[in-house]
């Protein structure tokens, strides 16, 4: 660990960009805590879709406790709370942070933001998330494939995916829920010019099947309306009060402005995930997770020393290495993954 700092790496969020940052981190030899308020987008899911060696059967809570119990595994801390801010303890990167939650205060040296964003949601009546109420229509549009589908919204968004839906299914109502369409004039006649049906009318109540899934909606106009699931279109709520606290860069969408490292405005404080651009998808977020992790590896790590810090420092000697934690070596020495496990009988 780096003198001065309780951890080298802070990593607040623990979805799965979070986690695969901590996880990078900690297999590189330094000291992570994970603090967790709990919750997510993953944690919401019933099934897991496109992560390779990951079948639908396993819900995102199992996902996200396989993942905690990894990284604790390696020697990362996972901590549950709420990181109320994150404050520089100096001008450079290298001053570190402190981090405040609602019980705890740490001093480090790098910073991992993951707190991703919230879906907003429609007016209820509404089947259960996962069971005809989806976020992900990059995850979920497999299932729906010759099956009819909603989208709820009255804006840009809402009006594009339900024209996307018309790659797998022909049956493709957009539901306005009686707002005013408020997407644009070019817009309205793509949608003219494709085969989804535009639905005014309120929602005013709901049918399930007997396993829990939606079966159908009906309108104030008195319709009956069947669908096997659909897409609510009304945006997202960023968890963003650290974001705001440390004034970082923000994109126009009101996401974090990142480099290809994860590197945000403020030097040694990174973001990773849904809270930054691009596709919100748990194999992205554990790319992006991996790179922060590697990033941050090669500017605290100790060697090499280069020339100059050879001048102040003067030579590595035997004392000076390794350059991990005694608890980390510790962990990794015991560890069933390392090359002398103490298992492995050719050890004993």
């Amino acid at each position: 660990m780096h003198t001065g700092f309780d951890y080298d790496v802070a990593v607040v969020g623990g979805g799965p960009a979070g986690l695969t940052s901590a996880l990078y981190t900690t297999r590189l030899a330094l000291d992570t805590v994970v603090i967790d308020r709990g919750g997510g987008r993953a944690a919401m899911m019933q099934e897991t879709h496109n992560v390779i060696g990951i079948t639908e059967a396993v819900s995102g809570n199992e996902l996200l406790q396989t993942a905690r119990e990894q990284v604790q595994g390696y020697g990362a801390d996972v901590e549950r709370g709420f990181v109320e801010s994150v404050t520089p303890l100096g001008e450079a990167a290298d001053d570190g942070f402190r981090v405040e939650t609602d019980a705890e205060s740490y001093r480090v040296s790098r910073v991992v933001l993951a707190t991703g964003f919230a879906d907003k949601r429609p007016d209820p009546p509404l089947p259960p998330t996962g069971r005809g109420l989806h976020y992900c229509l990059l995850c979920d549009a497999f299932m729906f494939v010759d099956e009819p589908v909603y989208v709820m919204g009255a804006g840009e968004a809402g009006a594009h995916v339900a024209m996307i839906l018309l790659n797998f299914t022909d049956d493709v109502d957009l539901l306005t829920r009686g707002e005013d369409p408020s997407w644009s004039d070019e817009t309205a006649t793509m949608l003219e010019y494709h085969p989804v049906d535009v639905v005014t009318a309120e929602i005013t109540g709901m049918n399930k099947n007997d396993d829990g899934w939606l079966e159908s909606f009906e309108f104030e106009d008195g319709q009956v309306r069947a669908y096997s699931g659909g897409f609510p279109m009304y945006g997202s709520d960023y968890h963003d009060e650290v974001v705001e606290g440390l004034d970082i860069e923000r994109t126009e969408d009101g996401s974090v402005a990142v480099d290809d490292h994860g590197q945000t405005s403020v030097d040694g404080v990174y973001a990773v995930g849904d809270l930054t651009p691009g596709y919100s998808q748990i194999p992205v977020a554990m790319g992006e997770g991996a790179i922060a992790g590697i990033t941050i590896h090669k500017e605290l790590r100790a060697f090499p020393r280069s020339l100059e810090e050879f001048e102040t420092e003067g030579s590595v000697t035997d004392a000076d290495v390794p350059a991990l934690s005694a608890e980390l070596a510790t962990t990794a020495v015991e560890h069933d993954g390392h090359a002398h496990s103490p298992d492995d009988p050719d050890t004993k």
